[in-house]
This record gives C-alpha cells, sequence and structure tokens, in this order.
C-alpha cells in the first residue's frame, strides 16, 4: 500500500519527493515489514493475551500427554492470531498488493488459519482436546492446498494472471499434456544443472504435498514453549533470501536459479513472518504466556510451504525444516508400527516412548529448554547449509 502511495506521490512532485525511491527497494521494505510486524505483536501481545483470558480460551491438556505438561493447562492459546495479524498489517503496508504471488501466500495463510481456528475453537468452547476431527481438517486443508497448487502449477511459468488463463486453457486441450518450462522442474540444491521435469500433474502432486505437509509438520511440532516459532523464523528468513534471488534477474542468472518475475516480494512476507515470530516468541518462551494454537501453525506452515513452491526450493525446504520434518515423521512412524504389530502380534508396539519426537526426548530425561534450544540449534545448522546451496552448485 505505501509502495503504491510513494509511486503517486513521486508522480505529483519528483522533484521534491523524489526521495520517496527508497520504497523501489525490496530490501528496505522488507526490513521495515519485519521491524512493523515486531513492534505490532510486542505492543499488541499483552493486550491480546489478556483478552484470551478474559474470555477463558485456555490449552486443554491431554490427559495420556506428558504430566509435567499438566501446569500449563489454562494458559491462554489461540495467540497464533496476533502472528497472523503482525504479518497481515505489516504485508499491507509495505507489500507491492499488485503482486500475484502476494495474494496466493496470503490466501493460504489465512485459509489455513481459518481452518486452525475452527480447530482451537472447538477445543476450548466444546473442551474437547482432540479439536476439529482429522478427516474434516484435512479435507479443507486438502482443498485449499490443490486449489494452491493447480495456480501455482501455471503462475509460476506465466508473468500474468491472464497468460496463467492462457497456459491452463492450452493444457486442458491438449489433453492434460501440455510440458512446463524448466523453471518449474523439481531443482536439486548443490548441483548446476541436475532438475527434474515434473509435468503439471507431477508440479500439482508436489505442491500439494509441500503445503499441507509443511502445515501439518509445523503444528505437530508445536508441543513445547518456543519450540516452533524459532525454527518458523529461521526458515522464514532464508526463504526471503532465496525469493529475493529467485525474483532478481540478474542475481538469478549469476546464481543458476530459475528467474520466476514477482518472486521477489515474497521477501517482504518472509520478514513480516520472521518479525512476527520474534515478537511471539517474547511472550511464547518458557514458561510460556501463551500458545501459537493451530490457528497459527498451520497458518505458518502453509505459508512456508507456499513460499517454498514458488521460489522452487521444495527439497531445500525439507533440509531447513529438517526438525518440522523429524517430528512429522516420528508420529507417521509411531503410529503405523503400532498398528502393524497390533495386527501381527496382537498388542501394539512403540519406536519411541512417545511422539512427536520432542516428547521421546522428554521422556528420556532431558528438560523442556534442553529440548528446545538443542532443535533451535539443528535449524540454525541446517539454515546454514541451505544458504550455502547459493553459491555451493
Amino acid at each position: 500500500m505505501l509502495l503504491s502511495l510513494s509511486q503517486w506521490l513521486m508522480q505529483l512532485d519528483p522533484q521534491h519527493l523524489g526521495f520517496l525511491r527508497v520504497f523501489q527497494y525490496l530490501t528496505f521494505r522488507a526490513v521495515l515489514g519485519a521491524l512493523t510486524a515486531l513492534l505490532i505483536g510486542l505492543v499488541f501481545g499483552p493486550w491480546v493475551i489478556r483478552r484470551l483470558m478474559e474470555l477463558k480460551i485456555g490449552q486443554p491438556v491431554r490427559g495420556y500427554g506428558m504430566q509435567s505438561h499438566l501446569v500449563k493447562a489454562g494458559t491462554p492459546t489461540m495467540g497464533g492470531a496476533l502472528i497472523l495479524l503482525g504479518v497481515g498489517v505489516s504485508t499491507l503496508l509495505w507489500a507491492d498488493w499488485g503482486n500475484r504471488f502476494v495474494w496466493i501466500v496470503m490466501l493460504v495463510t489465512l485459509g489455513f488459519g481459518a481452518i486452525g481456528w475452527s480447530d482451537d475453537w472447538r477445543k476450548v468452547v466444546r473442551k474437547d482436546p482432540e479439536g476439529m476431527p482429522s478427516r474434516e481438517k484435512f479435507f479443507w486443508q486438502s482443498l485449499i492446498g490443490l486449489l494452491a497448487a493447480a495456480y501455482l502449477a501455471f503462475a509460476v511459468s506465466e508473468s500474468s494472471n491472464l497468460r496463467v488463463l492462457e497456459l491452463f486453457a492450452r493444457w486442458v486441450q491438449s489433453g492434460l499434456s501440455t510440458d512446463l518450462p524448466p523453471k518449474a522442474d523439481l531443482m536439486v540444491p548443490f548441483f548446476k544443472t541436475i532438475s527434474y521435469p515434473l509435468g503439471v500433474l507431477g508440479f500439482i502432486g508436489l505442491a500439494y504435498f509441500v503445503i499441507v505437509g509443511a502445515s501439518n509438520a509445523v503444528n505437530l511440532t508445536d508441543g513445547l514453549d518456543g519450540l516452533a516459532i524459532m525454527p518458523v523464523v529461521l526458515v522464514a528468513a532464508v526463504l526471503g533470501i532465496f525469493a529475493y534471488v529467485t525474483g532478481n534477474a540478474v542475481y538469478s542468472r549469476y546464481l543458476l536459479f530459475p528467474y520466476i518475475p514477482g518472486a521477489g516480494e515474497l521477501m517482504i512476507v518472509c520478514a513480516s513472518i520472521a518479525g512476527a515470530g520474534l515478537a511471539f516468541l517474547w511472550f511464547n518462551a518458557h514458561p510460556a504466556q501463551v500458545f501459537m494454537g493451530d490457528v497459527g501453525a498451520l497458518a505458518l506452515g502453509g505459508a512456508l510451504g507456499t513460499i517454498a513452491v514458488i521460489t522452487r526450493q521444495e527439497i531445500l525446504l525439507g533440509v531447513m525444516g529438517g526438525i518440522f520434518v523429524v517430528e512429522a515423521l516420528s508420529v507417521m512412524l509411531q503410529v503405523g508400527w503400532f498398528k502393524y504389530t497390533k495386527r501381527r502380534w496382537g498388542e501394539g508396539r512403540r519406536l519411541f516412548k512417545m511422539a512427536p519426537l520432542h516428547h521421546h526426548f522428554e521422556k528420556s530425561g532431558w528438560t523442556e529448554t534442553q529440548v528446545v534450544i538443542r532443535f533451535w540449534i539443528i535449524t540454525m545448522l541446517l539454515c546454514l547449509i541451505a544458504l550455502a546451496s547459493l553459491k555451493l552448485r
């Protein structure tokens, strides 16, 4: 919004208002976007927490969960709304709202946030620790994920929505056999020329898996004070750098990245997520004053997944978000092995002491703070490895 305002003002008086050209720089707007989201979170955080407490929106604790977590029962939840407020306002102020990628990322973010809000509301109002049934949640996630994936399959290859519609029509007329340009291929990091053509259906399938998978992985990780939000901040910051490179014709050509016009604007969204996440961490650090809830975890995971698809960094998202991947896999392996052994031997057995993985380490004797800080350190290391792929190709 401020970008359009500055452009309009410069047209009125270019001689005296030329200094407003600074708003044209992505890096400048990204820094201010991060600061805006950070300040919004810090200023409105205490008020949001008080309101949640007045409404008695407290976190229910499952009876079969960690006994040490019972003291957390009643801590305000749905604090992810504070993150979405910061990201939304900051993006509105500093991003270019004529950019189609900003729209799709924000729509996915708010859509997944709405699903999480409904889930949290059922937990709080209906006093049901399980919240929204898994099938219902997965249905709405899949609907949003498939729509976003179908749009992005053509959007990353074309520079305008009109061209997206033309490419989609051509694909339908060809009997769903039209190939996508090389920039839509699956990129393999650390290699100059290795990429895999996906085709339209392959692209949609991969994008859907990344968006929905990232959303659920972040949600599963959000089980300890500050555990999920700091990795989200780190991954968002690194994705912002990749968005800047991918959206810049000079840097993308030099670093052998596909040039995707408009992707650079996502740097502002990433910066806003990082700023809002740091503000939330101020209140979510142990002992937490507020929990993120599904409204924040599902939304942030969906946003990261969508940005990774647009910047063609699906594999690197799995590297940077290794903690999210391992947490999700631990749940899948635990459930799968329990069902298999129960069917095979009549008694369910477990691979881990408790899933997700962070609870396994707690039961192994690690304190909550030890688990959180060590997972942060691992994420920092993985993000540095991802950054190295910018030049090591």
